[in-house]
């Protein structure tokens, strides 16, 4: 039994009919989103997120009424659209609630050291993220992730696994080992996976570690910015994987 419960019921049953990319397989975020286009290229490939940062001194950072300018543009002229997911890290609960809802967010992802408490009191679906190191031992990493994981799921939050890279609180660029995932995901929890995905790679790694969905920045960029075919290479590369047997 999934122990993700209460929010990944929502998200696969209860609202299914609201994700206009709803698979059975592994669902596609599509973060850094920054440009009109960058959302319209993500939909038209058909990822089933797409994600932007509100966390200051971040290169990918979007300011509340940009963000609201883009996603009210796009709500009406690209049928369908993505859930839209706003990125934070220790920010104020004041300063994400107020950005839920000048910009009608979705849900919000929140990539610092967040409590479980804390992520009740946003005023929307949270998605938290939980760090990995990258020299973590699978049966020393396992039970000490599951029990965060575990207090996270009791407060409705979906986890997403990502590395730890000091200094940052996410889109690092970089993988952890996936055996970890795989061994949680035979434990009956869902995430999504991030880290160093990239279209070549992104196949392995669902095909290893089963996740709930993945979660991809820098490796569907050129240059700082987001590619149109590595954006459709990588959606390909997920859904072949999600039909091939895992």
């Amino acid at each position: 039994m999934t122990r993700s419960v209460d929010l990944t019921g929502q998200l696969t049953n209860q609202e299914s009919n609201e994700f206009p990319h709803e698979k059975l397989g592994t669902r596609v975020k599509i973060c850094g989103i920054k440009r009109p286009e960058d959302v319209s290229m993500a939909a038209l490939a058909g990822a089933d997120f797409v994600g932007i940062v509100f966390v200051p001194q971040r290169s990918r950072r979007v300011d509340a009424e940009n963000a609201k300018r883009i996603i009210s543009t796009l709500r009406e002229t690209v049928d369908p659209l993505p859930k839209v997911v706003g990125l934070f890290a220790d920010q104020s609960l004041e300063e994400v609630n107020r950005t839920v809802a000048i910009c009608a967010l979705d849900l919000v992802q929140l990539c610092g050291v967040e409590s479980p408490e804390y992520c009740q009191q946003v005023e929307t679906r949270v998605i938290k993220v939980v760090h990995v190191l990258e020299s973590s031992d699978v049966n020393e990493a396992v039970p000490v992730l599951s029990q965060e994981m575990m207090a996270l799921n009791s407060a409705g939050c979906l986890v997403t696994l990502d590395r730890k890279v000091e200094g940052l609180q996410g889109g690092t660029g970089l993988t952890f080992d996936w055996q970890i995932a795989r061994a949680l995901t035979k434990d009956g929890f869902a995430f999504t996976l991030a880290g160093g995905l990239t279209p070549e790679n992104v196949a392995a790694a669902v095909r290893t570690a089963s996740p709930w969905g993945v979660d991809v920045s820098s490796g569907v960029e050129t240059r700082g910015v987001k590619d149109q075919e590595k954006v459709r290479a990588f959606v390909k590369a997920v859904r072949a994987a999600g039909t091939s047997g895992q």
